[in-house]
C-alpha cells in the first residue's frame, strides 16, 4: 500500500468515527464543513482523495486537528513523529511544500508545521472558525503573510502570531526560499 494510499483509508476511517462520534449527519457536517455531502460520503468510502483545504474544513468542522482526522492509532501519552511518518498536505512543480509534523488536542486540536516555499509560490488559506490562532516563525528568507488583505514582510528570525478566522495567505515574494514553522491551535468544537 502506497502512503498516499494509506492516507486515503485512514482519512475514510476517522472521517466516519469522528463524525459519529460528534453526532453529526453527512448533512450536517456537510453544511458545518462548506463541503457537499456527495464528497463526504467519497472521502468515507476511500474513493477520493480530498484537497488540503477540504480536509482543513472538515477536520475544522469536526473540531480535531488534521493529525487527529489522519491518524491511523490512537495517541499513547508521547506521540513521536519520525520524519518519514510526517504527513506532505500539499506541494507544487517548483518545489514548495507544507508538512504536517506533529497534532494533538489540548483541548482543542493543537499542530505543528513545516513549511517551505519557493520564490514566487504562495498558499492561501480559508477562514477558519472563530478562536483559531497561528503562530509563525520564519527560520530563513523572507515570508510576505497576507492577513484580511493587509501585508506583513516577516524576515529570517521573525514571528508573528494572530487570529486565523479570516482569510490569510502565506507568499514567497522574494528570490530566496523561505523556511518557516507555524502553530495552529484551533479551538474545540462546542
Amino acid at each position: 500500500m502506497t502512503d498516499l494510499d494509506h492516507l486515503t483509508q485512514s482519512l475514510a476511517r476517522n472521517l466516519k468515527r469522528w463524525r459519529n462520534e460528534r453526532g453529526f449527519t453527512l448533512d450536517g457536517l456537510a453544511a458545518r464543513a462548506g463541503v457537499s455531502r456527495g464528497m463526504i460520503i467519497q472521502i468515507e468510502q476511500a474513493r477520493t482523495n480530498p484537497s488540503v483545504g477540504t480536509t482543513v474544513k472538515l477536520a475544522d468542522a469536526l473540531g480535531v486537528s488534521l493529525t487527529t482526522l489522519l491518524d491511523f492509532d490512537q495517541e499513547p501519552r508521547v506521540q513521536v513523529v519520525p520524519a518519514d511518518r510526517a504527513v506532505r498536505m500539499w506541494s507544487t512543480e517548483d518545489g514548495s511544500s507544507s508538512t504536517l509534523l506533529a497534532g494533538t488536542q489540548t483541548p482543542g486540536p493543537l499542530e505543528l508545521w513545516s513549511w517551505h516555499l519557493e520564490p514566487g509560490d504562495g498558499s492561501a488559506s480559508d477562514p477558519h472558525p472563530s478562536g483559531t490562532f497561528e503562530l509563525v516563525h520564519v527560520r530563513s528568507g523572507e515570508l510576505t503573510l497576507v492577513v484580511e488583505g493587509e501585508e506583513h514582510l516577516l524576515g529570517a528570525g521573525t514571528s508573528a502570531s494572530f487570529e486565523a478566522d479570516g482569510t490569510h495567505a502565506y507568499r514567497n515574494d522574494g528570490t530566496e526560499p523561505v523556511e518557516l514553522m507555524m502553530v495552529v491551535s484551533v479551538p474545540p468544537v462546542r
